[in-house]
Parts: structure tokens; sequence; C-alpha cells
């Protein structure tokens, strides 16, 4: 056999066990991935840990590739042999290169363990991300957002971020309805108009504790908020099952709390200025 020969040899046997590699990461993934499914289906668990585990079979598989490869072709034992030679340069460039990666493995670990929100939960990051989880991955964890696009936010910023988890132990939501009317305006007749719009929608819920129900408080409080240039500032405390249904329920009640303000002569507030000549 010529060294051509060998060569081509040698290039064939690497992309088998690559394809190999492929073909097996996709089958188990795919086993894990119903296996999860049924699980958390039947079983109903929690499927963060398990979908974290399935995100690191490609990693331990293709890992056994490579070194499968470096072992059994003679020209890549010697660029082992060479590596292990400079083991110390070595180990201090992938060290000082690979940090944000094994930070963020790290970091995937710890969100998996301490659990701060698992797939599925809503959640706010920080100030600026806010939606679904949809997958925890080694690197990563993806967020669905509420315009259905992926936001893929590394895991050790997650770690340093504060976390809004709003279905971690209970969904039932408050939404504040917040509604400006004028000084002029009948405040009683406002309130009681908020009340029986909030209580008429089909998403709100009665969330009174039974020291509440003792003392006759109504299913949607509305309290006195503010007084400013605009008016006074009331605001509704309507609660909902869930995120969702709490923002449908805030976004109709806006507009049926305006149409019933137009129908019966309630003037919502406007900013006023008085000016004085002298």
């Amino acid at each position: 056999m010529n060294v051509y020969d060998k060569y081509w040899e040698q290039i064939i046997f690497t992309l088998i066990v690559l394809i190999v590699s492929f073909v097996v990461s996709r089958i188990l993934r795919y086993v894990i991935g119903r296996f999860i499914r049924g699980a958390a289906k039947k079983l109903n668990v929690d499927p963060t840990r398990y979908n974290f585990f399935k995100n690191a079979v490609d990693f331990n598989i293709f890992l056994v590739a490579f070194i499968i490869i470096f072992r059994s072709i003679p020209a890549f034992k010697a660029v082992g042999t060479t590596l292990l030679t400079g083991a110390g340069v070595l180990a201090a460039i992938v060290g000082f290169a690979s940090q944000s990666a094994f930070s963020n493995i790290i970091s995937g670990f710890f969100l998996v363990i301490f659990k701060p929100f698992s797939v599925g939960d809503r959640v706010r990051i920080g100030l600026l991300y806010a939606g679904d989880v949809e997958d925890i991955t080694l690197r990563h964890t993806i967020i669905k957002d509420f315009e259905n696009r992926r936001i893929v936010i590394p895991n050790n910023i997650i770690s340093n971020e504060t976390i809004i988890n709003s279905t971690l132990t209970d969904e039932k939501t408050c939404m504040f309805v917040e509604v400006p009317i004028s000084f002029s305006a009948d405040i009683n007749k406002a309130i009681s108009i908020i009340q029986e719009e909030a209580t008429r929608h089909p998403f709100c819920i009665d969330n009174r504790n039974t020291e509440e129900l003792t003392k006759g408080d109504h299913p949607v409080m509305v309290r006195v908020l503010s007084f400013g240039d605009f008016g006074i500032l009331l605001r509704a405390y309507a609660w909902a099952t869930s995120p969702n249904n709490g923002f449908d329920l805030k976004c109709d009640l806006n507009k049926s709390i305006k149409e019933r303000f137009e129908s019966e002569g309630v003037e919502f507030g406007y900013p006023v200025r008085v000016l004085i000549n002298k």
C-alpha cells in the first residue's frame, strides 16, 4: 500500500467516524427527547434537567469521536505528542481562550441544579429580555419572546442578572390597571365602573383570602393612587390565572373602561396648566 492509499484510507476513516458520531447523536437525541416528553407528561415532572442532559449528548459523542480519530491515525498521534510536549503553554492558551465557554457551562449546571427557572417558565432577565424559556443548553439559554423570536443568552450572563419568574410557584398574576380621571369627575362612579368591567371579564378571578372575604372586600380593589397635574390616578388590582390571561385582561379593560366612561360621562384626566398673567 503506497502513501496515497494510506492517506485516503485515513480520510475515509475520519469521515466514517464523524458520520457515525453524527447519526448516533441524532438517534440518541430523538430517543431521549421522546423519553423526556413522555416522562414529563405521565409523571408531571420538570423536563429541564433531562433537556440539559440531551443537549450534552452531542458534546460527549463528538469528544469520543475525536479521541478515536487522534489515537487511530499515526499522523495525528505525532501531533498529539507534540501538543503534549508543550502542554504547559497549550494549557495556558486554551485556558485563557476558553474561560467564557467554561463559565457558560458551569453557569448552565448551576441553572439546572438551583432552578431559578425551568423550561416553559415565563421569565424576565434583567431589564431587557422577557419571554418563555424554551431550552437550556451547555452554553446558552433560549427564550422565546412575545414576538415569537428566539433570544439566545449565554448562561454566565443570566447568572449575573436579576431573574423575575412569573411561574416559579404560582401562575396567578395581579394586573395593575391604572386610570386617570379629572378632579371634577365622580370618583365613586368611576370606581364602580372599573369594578363592574373587571368582574365581568371572563379572565378575572376572585383571589380574596379568608380575611378579605370576611371584611366584604370587593374582588377587584380600586385605590386612589395619587393626585397629579392630570387629575386623580386610580389603580385597579385585577387577578388572572396566568400572565397570558392577565395581559389580555388588562388590554380588554383599557378598552371597555374607556367606552363606559365616555357613555356615562366620566371625564378622563388630562394634563392641565394654569397660566397667571400679572
